[in-house]
């Protein structure tokens, strides 16, 4: 009898040495290191075992049971994900009795499962449909059981439990990665369910609403908020004038589902999809990325010169950036004590909407309440953001109207019968169109901490740096630190993506481990570039690539600082006079203090305690 492996995580070895080992799978001769698991075996000789409830390092319980194949000399079938391969190991992934017990499997998942998938938003992109049908799953032995549980559909994440399979994946990830746990198991046996922890309605938890749960899910299960007909019915409005803004990260990924390739999925192949779904005005977010560093910028060095003087927080707690609202949220919710040390600039998205219903107005004429403003993001919990009661103009109208995900513009395009194929390159409109290489790096974790210092050292100095001279911060590694020398002042900064990562972060500056004068966190891991707006790929963590694209953009870019913007140029000499006027911190800046996070069950009151099995990414 073959002796199976434990599962584990990683690499055992003391000394990262592996002996090899020679297996058979599938009648082909395998070589690979011990400590590589049947699956990955199997995929290095292009063999791919169907999974659903694997997430490498992550969640690699083999509790689905998809994954299954028979090795010789074991009476049971094993699970490939996390069973190590063995010295002449005979492994058959898809045997007559691997593939019944797959199919018998699949088809008690579907006894529990709304199989309506023409109703699903990820009809089409689903594991499990594309599972059952490889199997040649039609009809279902078993009589099907569906609980019909409520939920919030307000909130910007919607659970539907009808559609779970119970792979712990959104547990995990929320768990493990983000360090909440909002996720949890719910009743025992046959009636056990995902639901959240304590059975607390989803709008009473810590959740911030990042999506990294419904990234991470295999069905449609979890998906976001649904806004396109709320959209659709402003473009059919004639009174509404409607625009639509571009976030950084969005260029690199909106073409993933609709099959163009990456070098030709432009922001103005983009601009013009957008006009034919039938958008009057199509804006870049790069333009207030750009707009934000000015403020953040000038926010930074006046706090520096206030703790020069021995003036400020006694306690010498850094700045930290503002533009991601699931980490706002997350501070709020877990460390409050920080939240004074925000910086009080709104986030782009934000900044655009204000701008657009005050500055574009007059430009175009009209008055603000005709303006529709609709944002395109890579993030869930911008539609949290844009209904927060700070984010509102003078008249009580938001600043920004709706906040879509990448999803829903594709389905936008797609419900619009917009032929990818005859797209061709427009031009955005200006003025609030135009982006520097620095706007657009801030879709990638450490973008906006670069492109400050980048601004920084201008406008210490009045000499513009080398647009590479500080690039400390980029990469994968979840918690970075750095100096940047800026004229002889070094300024320590720190960049942390990912919630879990911001927490371990967090209690080191408390505890006075570390100290830093400028922090940026993005709650996301790659930063918005992996954002749970972003579109869905299973089983595959698409940020590295995404950010890459954003570093070739600005590395190519006409203007790599933002404060070179020629429009940022202009609307401060013809309407803000200057960062950190009057006006500007009336439109551009707001007060983190005037909403709440929901009490939360979660949260003693000393704060929230972040889950100590939380482990560090990168």
């Amino acid at each position: 009898m073959v002796e199976l492996n434990e599962t584990t995580v990683g690499d055992n070895s003391e000394n990262g040495a592996h002996n090899m080992v020679r297996l058979i799978i599938d009648n082909c001769e395998v070589v690979v290191s011990e400590h590589t698991t049947i699956l990955d075996a199997a995929k290095s000789v292009g063999i791919q075992i169907p999974t659903l409830c694997y997430l490498r390092d992550l969640n690699e319980i083999g509790g689905c049971r998809v994954c299954v194949v028979e090795v010789e000399g074991c009476d049971q079938l094993v699970a490939a994900c996390n069973n190590y391969v063995l010295d002449g190991m005979v492994v058959h992934t898809n045997s007559p009795k691997a593939r019944e017990a797959r199919r018998t499997n699949v088809q008690l998942l579907l006894s529990q499962h709304d199989s309506q998938c023409t109703s699903c938003v990820r009809s089409g992109n689903c594991n499990l449909q594309t599972i059952a049908n490889d199997l040649g799953i039609f009809y279902l032995p078993y009589q099907r059981h569906l609980t019909g549980e409520g939920w919030d559909f307000d909130f910007p994440i919607i659970r539907e439990n009808d559609k779970c399979i119970k792979c712990m994946r959104c547990i995990k990830v929320c768990e493990s990665v983000q360090g909440l746990g909002i996720w949890d198991l719910t009743n025992r046996a046959t009636h056990t369910a995902v639901g959240t922890r304590g059975r607390a309605p989803i709008g009473k938890t810590d959740c911030v609403a990042c999506g990294q749960c419904i990234t991470h899910c295999p069905t449609g299960a979890l998906r976001e908020r649904d806004d396109t007909e709320t959209v659709f019915d402003a473009l059919a409005n004639p009174d509404k004038i409607v625009l639509v803004q571009i976030a950084p990260a969005v260029r690199s990924a909106w073409g993933e589902e609709l099959g163009i390739p990456r070098e030709e999925a432009t922001v103005e192949r983009l601009a013009c999809a957008l006009r034919r779904v039938g958008f009057e005005y199509v804006f870049d977010t790069d333009f207030s990325a750009d707009l934000t560093i000015m403020e953040e910028g000038s926010e930074l060095l006046e706090r520096l010169g206030a703790a020069a003087k021995g003036e400020g927080d006694s306690r010498g707690w850094p700045m930290f950036t503002s533009c991601c609202p699931g980490w706002v949220r997350f501070v709020k919710a877990c460390y409050p004590e920080f939240v004074d040390s925000l910086f009080t600039s709104k986030s782009p998205q934000q900044m655009f909407g204000a701008i657009a219903k005050t500055y574009y107005a007059k430009v175009l004429g009209v008055e603000p309440e005709r303006l529709f403003v609709v944002s395109v993001m890579p993030c869930t919990a911008k539609k949290a953001e844009c209904a927060l009661p700070s984010m509102v103009g003078e008249g009580g109208a938001p600043d920004v109207d709706v906040a879509l995900t990448v999803r829903e513009m594709v389905r936008m395009i797609r419900a619009s019968h917009v032929s990818v194929d005859t797209l061709v390159e427009e031009p955005l409109d200006t003025p609030l169109g135009f982006g520097t290489g620095a706007g657009v790096i801030f879709g990638a974790t450490g973008g906006v901490m670069e492109a400050a210092v980048r601004s920084a050292y201008y406008l210490v100095t009045g000499k513009n740096p080398d647009a590479d001279f500080f690039t400390d911060v980029r990469g994968l590694d979840g918690w970075k630190e750095a100096v940047a020398d800026i004229d002889g002042t070094k300024v320590r900064v720190a960049v942390a993506h990912g919630l879990g990562n911001a927490a371990r972060l967090l209690d080191a500056i408390r505890d006075g481990r570390v100290g830093y004068d400028f922090v940026e966190v993005m709650a996301c891991p790659g930063g918005c570039v992996g954002g749970g707006g972003q579109p869905q790929h299973d089983g595959m963590e698409m940020a590295f690539e995404r950010g890459k694209n954003l570093y070739f953009l600005d590395e190519n870019a006409d203007i790599r600082r933002s404060h070179e913007n020629p429009d940022v140029k202009a609307l401060y000499d013809n309407y803000f006079e200057q960062p950190l006027s009057h006006k500007s911190h009336m439109l551009l800046h707001t007060d983190h203090n005037k909403w709440q996070m929901p009490p939360s069950p979660q949260r003693n009151r000393n704060g929230y305690v972040i889950n100590p099995n939380a482990k560090l990414q990168g």
